[in-house]
């Protein structure tokens, strides 16, 4: 990936999936991971459990993983940065690694978080001999974190607004479990739209509008977009020019239409502009 993008900006988002998936579930698994790893069968199937959570959408997931197990972000901090190092030897630029960290809610994470992956980049580079250019940012995808923007911006160089969970975690609505109640809804008039294909730009909107200006007010330069299924919408993709974003992500079936909105979002505003001037 880096060699494609030498030069260019790759965002790569840390470890965010609660850690029981990352452990095997049926005994024969479990039994195989003890074997290939000489550990206690028994010692790993107590691991596993301990490991389950109820909800893992607000559980021991995301940047608390960094919290609570450094040495996991240490090392892929450790590997983006020399992939890139890597990549540099051999490519007339190097790529520039923006290192995302999800699921901040606090200032005082970020900070924690930021002088983490900042320590581990000095070590690489003590070790190298050399350096590369990096980011450090996070996604928004809580209510708080949109709220205290600000005091994320102290340590952040980016937002990413991840609004899929920026929807769930506003309306306390899980994606997997929604198509059993949302289409009632939509019949009913109550929702417009699916809230997971459409943004509401009224409540979740909101949140990222107060983000984006408390963000820029102590970072006037951060770097702002949106990344989930809302980034390939017309629609969504309107206001997040209106909002001022930077960019969208979206998935690779949904580029072209995302593509062709944002264009279309930003000769709209220009167009706003220049009838501003003539009045």
């Amino acid at each position: 990936l880096f060699e494609i993008m030498a030069g260019l900006p790759v965002t790569v988002r840390l470890l965010d999936p609660p850690l029981h998936e990352f452990i095997p579930h049926t005994e024969a698994e479990i039994d195989a991971l003890a074997a290939a790893q000489g550990l206690d069968a028994a010692k790993l199937k107590r691991r596993a459990k301990e490991l389950h959570e109820t909800n893992p959408m607000l559980g021991h997931r995301g940047c608390r993983l960094g919290v609570a197990y450094p040495e996991i972000y240490e090392m892929q901090v450790r590997a983006i940065l020399e992939a890139a190092l890597e990549v540099k030897k051999t490519a007339a630029e190097a790529p520039i690694p923006e290192i995302m960290h999800p699921l901040v809610a606090l200032g005082l994470e970020m900070k924690y978080l930021r002088e983490l992956t900042d320590r581990t980049a000095e070590a690489v580079f003590a070790e190298a001999g050399d350096r590369v250019e990096y980011l450090v940012g996070t996604m928004i995808e809580l209510p708080r974190a949109a709220l205290r923007a600000a005091d994320l911006a102290e340590h952040a160089e980016f937002f990413s607004f991840g609004t899929n969970d920026l929807t769930q975690t506003t309306f306390g609505i899980s994606r997997d479990d929604s198509g059993r109640f949302l289409q009632a809804y939509m019949d009913k008039g109550i929702f417009e739209s699916d809230p997971f294909v459409r943004l509401d730009q009224e409540g979740v909107g909101d949140l990222i509008r107060i983000a984006a200006e408390r963000g820029k007010s102590r970072r006037p330069d951060i770097k702002m977009g949106i990344c989930g299924e809302h980034g390939g919408d017309p629609s969504s993709i309107a206001f997040c020019e209106e909002v001022g974003l930077n960019y969208v992500s979206c998935s690779p079936y949904r580029v072209p239409i995302a593509r062709l909105a944002a264009a279309q979002a930003a000769l709209h505003a220009r167009a706003g502009t220049e009838r501003e001037k003539d009045r």
